[in-house]
């Protein structure tokens, strides 16, 4: 186990396949993920980066092409299209889902996202993954039904996620934790050391 073993755990939920817990981990960011192929990624969490095409008059770049991609296997009739726009500082964290996928493509700003694995049968249980994405790392990232996922934003800009699900939101399917969680211990302080 990754982050703490079973023993060492508070009991959040089970359902679709799934027993999740909260385990105890030390003070701190967990892996700071720098390249999408990292050996620490927890487990079936996956990375794309994606193109910026910029010009004079700003950027495009694509959210998702369907049937490609970390989402290809999104289903066309249940897949839903969100957006969050944040506020410089804002933390949304964490959450996480007993069946749906998330497909986050941050499209302005910069976060700093935290990631915990929650899945107790999982091989790397407890581990944290942190990923600062945006516009200079344009990276679009796969979380899996019971991967904890938050994030913050960075910088002095506001920040937009751009996401997609594999099903229709469902608020019985969407569980919470306080960010600032005694067991879970992610540091969101700015780390200007």
């Amino acid at each position: 186990m990754a982050g703490g073993t079973a023993a060492e755990t508070r009991t959040l939920t089970t359902g679709g396949g799934l027993r999740l817990a909260i385990p105890e981990c030390e003070k701190g960011l967990g892996a700071v993920i720098l390249s999408p192929g990292s050996p620490q990624l927890i487990e079936g969490v996956r990375i794309e980066p994606f193109s910026v095409w910029p010009d004079d008059r700003g950027y495009f770049l694509e959210v998702q092409r369907m049937g490609a991609g970390v989402a290809a296997h999104f289903p066309a009739d249940s897949t839903q299209i969100s957006a969050a726009l944040n506020f410089p500082g804002t933390i949304k964290a964490f959450h996480f889902h007993l069946h749906q996928t998330d497909c986050w493509t941050p499209a302005r700003g910069m976060m700093q996202v935290a990631l915990v694995d929650l899945r107790v049968e999982s091989p790397t249980f407890g581990r944290r993954n942190t990923m600062y994405v945006g516009s200079m790392r344009p990276w679009r990232i796969l979380i899996p039904p019971g991967v904890g996922h938050g994030y913050k934003v960075i910088g002095t800009e506001e920040a937009m996620l751009v996401y997609l699900t594999d099903r229709f939101y469902n608020p019985q399917d969407e569980g919470r934790i306080p960010y600032d969680d005694p067991s879970i211990r992610y540091d969101w302080e700015t780390q200007r050391k």
